[in-house]
């Protein structure tokens, strides 16, 4: 066989009941679930803004980087609500480079899964401890949901998962907020139908389970940018865009039409500091028409504690390893200013 098979690792409930989420935090939690939960079915008119390191690679420079977000928090939240990016697994294109914390807690060395299951929890209870704020993470590998499933207060479901069968039908089990990215294709039809599938009920295999889900009507789109055929970057967030996507929403039988917009990525042609002008014109298009103010939710941030990027081992605290980021000094105004339309 081609499988060398290492080690078996524990199950979601041994890992759970060795790192606890504690009482305070599930208090914590719940609050934060049914706020964010209400702004995407409407019945909040608060704006999220999910922002954070493209990959959590270091636990001390992400939960500094959180408590510094919790304090700007607590000055935007009767018009914001701030969730932290605690991404700690990164896909690659091409398979190769860091993966995330779960494969390398210390990403100068080898990948450590166990190690890695541990470090992904403990950061993120971490964080929520220190700051008050749950965060988001993207769900790379579906039959890891259940080791965070109790955390987790957000999930992004990446470009290149967003077609995936076992991606989709594990999103109809959630009782999150969990945002379909259109593909890098750009194909709009492709993302709502990821959509649908999400908000609908499913029996499927499930880490040896034969299961049952009730669907999720929580499951929105993510517009973060395509890519065409000749490797171009074409940004989708522009009004023309957005009223677009509103008419397709209108064709579909969908509950809660929403819309979370990437600033970064293929919208920004990788161009970090873009985000900003990007974010600024998402709100004037949200200003302009009252239908597009109802669709767009949000928008997703790329930020960390120093501007841009390094390689691996490069030393730098708070800076990304992966896709270069905002700035701390640059973020904060940037939600200052959201929060100001």
């Amino acid at each position: 066989m081609s499988f060398e098979f290492i080690k078996k690792l524990p199950t979601p409930e041994e890992i759970r009941s060795d790192y606890p989420l504690p009482e305070a935090l599930k208090k914590i939690k719940a609050q934060r679930d049914e706020e964010i939960r209400d702004v995407i079915t409407g019945k909040s008119d608060k704006f999220l803004v999910i922002i954070g390191p493209c990959s959590a690679d270091n636990e001390d420079s992400v939960c500094d980087y959180i408590n510094r977000l919790a304090k700007v928090s607590d000055k935007v939240k009767d018009k914001l609500i701030l969730i932290p990016r605690i991404y700690t697994n990164k896909p690659r294109t091409t398979g190769s480079g860091y993966k995330g914390i779960l494969h390398q807690p210390d990403p100068q060395k080898k990948p450590d899964f166990l190690a890695g299951l541990i470090s992904m929890r403990k950061m993120h209870i971490r964080a929520m401890e220190e700051s008050g704020l749950t965060a988001a993470d993207e769900m790379l590998y579906p039959e890891n949901w259940r080791y965070v499933e109790d955390i987790l207060s957000y999930v992004a479901i990446g470009a290149r998962s967003v077609e995936d069968q076992q991606h989709r039908l594990t999103v109809s089990g959630f009782d999150v907020p969990s945002g379909m990215k259109n593909p890098t294709s750009g194909d709009f039809s492709v993302m709502l139908n990821s959509v649908y599938a999400a908000q609908h009920p499913h029996s499927f295999i499930y880490r040896g389970w034969e299961v049952n889900t009730t669907g999720n009507p929580l499951a929105h789109t993510v517009l973060r940018g395509a890519t065409n055929k000749y490797g171009r970057n074409l940004p989708n967030y522009h009004y023309e865009d957005l009223s677009r996507l509103m008419q397709m929403y209108q064709e579909m039988d969908l509950k809660n039409p929403a819309c979370i917009i990437d600033t970064n990525h293929s919208n920004s042609n990788k161009e970090f500091a873009q985000q900003i002008r990007i974010a600024k014109e998402v709100m004037h298009s949200r200003k302009l028409n009252p239908d597009i103010h109802r669709l767009v939710k949000g928008v997703m941030i790329e930020s960390y504690i120093v501007e841009g990027c390094q390689k691996v081992g490069g030393g730098v605290y708070g800076q990304s390893i992966t896709d270069p980021c905002l700035g701390w000094e640059d973020s904060e105004r940037l939600i200052y200013d959201i929060a100001e339309y």
